[in-house]
């Protein structure tokens, strides 16, 4: 594991499922991606993570157009910032998800490492709503991986629970396949993930490969006890509207450069300098822009 005084904020911008109907601050159109992507850097984020959107339902979409153009906005208005693409669409197949990066070829992308149940929950009443498999096999991260490397992209390993961690060992084998450092982000609360657990967190972070960086994203209220342990333990943090469209005191979130704000003071809190976007990079193992 890899650790930095510095530590790295992500703001995850949109969502795939979130919408303006969640928080009427969700950005929509190119423009409002780029205005939330400057007022993120100029509290504190080093990334910008994105879910384009379809314009008239706020869904996620992987349409190359629709990311492209977000893409460029973001890029035009803060050249210096690193961006990560989306590659997490349920409902899209393994070749939609990973043509944006084939084509944009961004600095990041998210790479989900295991298959499982996908569902929104009602965790009051129990009852589960618009079931599907969320399909992450063997095959698809060979071909992301493959995909990601010719592109010059670097993979953020989406960890749901920790078997994430011991297949992406077993394909780390495959001479070439991925470069390294590698860059874990611990999710927790999706249903049918993991839900945040100190003890798991420590667990995750001591059998990743050596020289690795790794993130925190907490789903809902778990976003804040997530990113505190993950500061205190020399890990960095991605908040967002995305996550969790709340602040801590349960308020509803100006934007994601709110929520970029408590997360910059909770890192002050734990004797953590934010780093700059130059700074993410060479934690990352990024080049240059």
């Amino acid at each position: 594991m890899k650790k930095s005084n510095k530590a790295i904020i992500c703001a995850a911008v949109s969502g795939n499922m979130t919408t303006k109907d969640n928080n009427p601050n969700v950005p929509y159109t190119p423009e409002e991606f780029a205005e939330e992507a400057h007022r993120c850097q100029e509290e504190g984020a080093a990334i910008i993570h994105f879910h384009a959107k379809d314009m008239e339902s706020g869904i996620g979409t992987m349409d190359v157009d629709a990311n492209r153009t977000v893409f460029e906005a973001i890029k035009e208005r803060c050249p210096d910032l690193i961006i990560n693409i989306s590659t997490g669409a349920v409902f899209s197949t393994t070749e939609e998800r990973v043509k944006p990066i084939e084509v944009i070829k961004p600095d990041m992308a998210s790479f989900n490492t295991s298959s499982m149940n996908f569902a929104f929950v009602d965790y009051k009443s129990g009852q589960v709503h618009m079931e599907a498999i969320y399909k992450n096999t063997f095959e698809d991260m060979v071909k992301w991986a493959k995909a990601m490397k010719a592109a010059g992209t670097r993979p953020e390993f989406e960890i749901f629970d920790a078997g994430g961690i011991n297949s992406l060992k077993i394909l780390d084998k495959q001479e070439g396949l991925f470069n390294h450092p590698m860059n874990f982000q611990f999710v927790y609360g999706i249903a049918g993930g993991m839900s945040f657990d100190p003890m798991l967190h420590l667990s995750m972070a001591n059998i990743l490969p050596e020289g690795s960086t790794f993130s925190v994203c907490g789903v809902g209220p778990q976003q804040y006890p997530a990113a505190f342990m993950s500061l205190i333990t020399g890990g960095h943090v991605r908040v967002g509207l995305e996550d969790n469209v709340r602040l801590p005191d349960r308020s509803l979130a100006k934007g994601s450069w709110d929520q970029v704000i408590w997360a910059r003071e909770l890192a002050k809190t734990s004797t953590r300098d934010v780093a700059s976007p130059d700074e993410a990079r060479a934690i990352l193992g990024l080049p240059a822009p």
